[in-house]
């Protein structure tokens, strides 16, 4: 740790021995696989050395690293086998080979680092949420976030900034490496920016010292973890530094060496030219394996609230009251559960729950990108959060940060209302039609889209208690609760929710008719309307709108008309996934999809409907004609 005010001068020669190896190391491994970012990684590599040399691991709690300009992944890599904690001839051998750990860019799981990173300027947030976690538990553990100063550029850096201050993150120290060069050029070319002077304003700490000292940078970091402030060390460094004909050219900054370079930098460095013995290294195969910690969460999720029509619940209050009851039921345990909100706190029903229990709500501003990541990596730590925020923000505005919170495999809960067409009269802008479409590319998520607000009780309540990324979609008007034939609500007593289950709603021979959320509702007024005329249709909720239920796809197989019916896009919604399902099951009946084929208008709900052809009485005539016709010819 930091005890010591200075380095002594067998640290200092014993650092600056291991920089000189790490270079000819960070070289090797360029140069060997054809590919990398050499100039940048020796720019950070003192930096590493110095923090993965004092931070802790073997303690409990441990420190964590975000290395935010993950390609300078080299540099990580041949610190941390310099300093013993990772095999050294791997790490050159094996750098960006398929199958590898040692990734072009950083991953998960290798010591030190708590985070998957490639997206520039997320580092910060996710080091903010785990500083929040360590905050949470009380916990005496220290997060640095490495960073580029290319990467300041980017608008959530600073929306980090803030979120630190505003909540104290006085145990999140930012390093960055400053040797103002990026991919295109100088980066006062590039993009002029402040960084120093953003720091400040925002209210961080800021030291300022030579990257390449590394007494300089142990005092700075010692002096970082002291102060009760987010601290911003920036570290002047050099590109290439300790090659000469590297040094500050930013050819080097994404390019490795070739032969005769590679020969004359081993010659600066005074290293063996052992690059053939890599080379045959290469062809075999990398047995060194990321560490994967696992973090178990105790819920209790409770007991389930039961809601009639004349209730007047919706979907979103719903969730708010689940909400709420799990923090009942479980903050006083020492089971943490959190909330993050950006500004909308009484649209998406957060309020209640940021009454009760303030120091678990956070309140974080119209930062969305921010705010999606440090949810993200706060889940990771054993504390159960939520993330709720209109669809259009939650999830089309924060794709990105989504994507890596899913290769990071985090715990989210991203509840997102104001999803479809149901949006009230704020128009396309706020129409989310494409969250199935955008979800589908992200490979852990699970989405359940519940159709009345028992079901969503029941909804919030299972993801609360499952491991892994939920996004479950709410409408914002009030749609009907469902009920059994004796009027008592369908989704209650003797209902448990089970992901990837569809529900029959109502039965027939005639054909079925596939949707889900507040479309539901919709599609049982479409069918009695269509009994009336002797056509008898089935009405299937599916709220898991990206998993197939084999037996109920089963049954529909076996009808003679499928159709969906939803207020998405309709090309990225469910109507491929069914008829992929129908396809596969050589479905010979007549398949037919319903759904948005442009951004709507601005109006009320109906009226959106309407112009979208997707209102009862405009389904009622299409369906009439399509099921008689599909009879006539049987």
């Amino acid at each position: 740790m930091f005890e010591k005010e200075r380095l002594g001068e067998y640290e200092i020669k014993n650092l600056e021995e291991l920089s000189r190896y790490a270079k000819g190391d960070i070289i090797k491994m360029t140069t060997l696989a054809g590919t990398g970012h050499p100039g940048g990684s020796m720019s950070s590599l003192d930096i590493y050395l110095v923090v993965f040399f004092f931070a802790h691991l073997l303690d409990e709690p441990k420190d964590k690293v975000v290395v935010s300009h993950g390609h300078t992944s080299p540099g990580v890599y041949a610190s941390l086998a310099r300093l013993g904690y990772l095999p050294i001839h791997d790490v050159i051998s094996f750098f960006r080979k398929a199958g590898s750990p040692f990734e072009g860019h950083v991953v998960k799981g290798t010591p030190f680092i708590g985070w998957s990173t490639g997206n520039l300027g997320q580092g910060l947030s996710a080091g903010c949420g785990f500083a929040l976690g360590a905050k949470l538990r009380g916990e005496n553990s220290h997060v640095y976030v490495l960073m580029s100063d290319g990467e300041q550029q980017k608008g959530q850096v600073g929306e980090a900034r803030r979120f630190a201050k505003k909540f104290g993150l006085s145990n999140i120290t930012g390093v960055i490496d400053y040797n103002r060069i990026q991919i295109s050029g100088n980066i006062e070319k590039v993009m002029p920016q402040n960084i120093i002077e953003n720091y400040l304003s925002d209210g961080w700490d800021v030291i300022e010292v030579n990257g390449h000292d590394h007494n300089e940078l142990y005092k700075a970091m010692r002096r970082a973890r002291g102060v009760d402030n987010p601290v911003c060390i920036v570290a002047n460094t050099v590109i290439g530094k300790g090659v000469g004909f590297m040094e500050d050219t930013e050819k080097y900054h994404g390019n490795p060496l070739n032969q005769a370079e590679y020969r004359q930098a081993m010659e600066i460095l005074d290293l063996e030219d052992d690059l053939e013995f890599y080379r045959e290294r290469r062809k075999g195969t990398c047995t060194w394996r990321p560490s994967e910690a696992i973090t178990e969460e105790v819920i209790d999720s409770g007991s389930p609230f039961t809601y009639r029509d004349e209730d007047k619940v919706d979907n979103r209050t719903a969730f708010g009251k689940a909400l709420k009851d799990l923090g009942d039921k479980n903050i006083s345990k020492g089971h943490l559960v959190c909330a993050f909100d950006c500004d909308l706190a009484s649209s998406v029903k957060t309020a209640d729950f940021a009454k009760a229990y303030p120091d678990y709500f956070f309140q974080s501003g119209i930062q969305e990108h921010n705010t999606a990541t440090v949810a993200g990596a706060l889940s990771t730590t054993g504390i159960l959060t939520f993330f709720a925020d209109f669809g259009v923000f939650g999830i089309d505005e924060t794709y990105n940060q989504h994507r890596l919170n899913d290769i990071n495999k985090t715990n989210l809960k991203l509840i997102t209302t104001h999803l479809g067409l149901d949006v009230g009269p704020d128009g396309k802008t706020h129409q989310c039609t494409d969250y199935i479409g955008l979800t589908s590319n992200l490979y852990h998520f699970k989405v359940i889209i519940p159709c009345d607000p028992n079901q969503t009780d029941r909804a919030v309540r299972y993801a609360a208690q499952e491991k892994g990324n939920f996004l479950i979609g709410t409408g914002r008007n009030r749609w009907p609760v469902l009920s059994r034939e004796d009027g008592k609500p369908l989704f209650a007593e003797g209902y448990s929710f089970e992901y990837g289950k569809m529900d029959s709603i109502r039965e027939g021979q005639d054909g079925a008719i596939i949707t889900y959320g507040g479309m539901v509702a919709r599609a049982i007024k479409i069918a009695d309307a269509l009994a009336k005329k002797g056509l008898s249709l089935k009405v299937v909720n599916m709220p898991c709108v990206r998993e197939a239920d084999a037996l109920m796809l089963d049954e529909l197989a076996q009808l003679p008309f499928v159709c969906t019916y939803e207020d998405h896009n309709i090309h990225t919604g469910i109507a491929p996934f069914i008829a992929q399902q129908l396809l596969m099951r050589r479905y010979k009946g007549k398949v037919a999809s319903f759904g948005a084929k442009d951004y709507g208008p601005s109006g009320e709900t109906e009226e959106v409907m309407v112009a979208e052809g997707l209102d009862a009485d405009s389904m009622i005539e299409v369906l009439s004609r399509m099921v008689k016709k599909k009879r006539s010819k049987r």
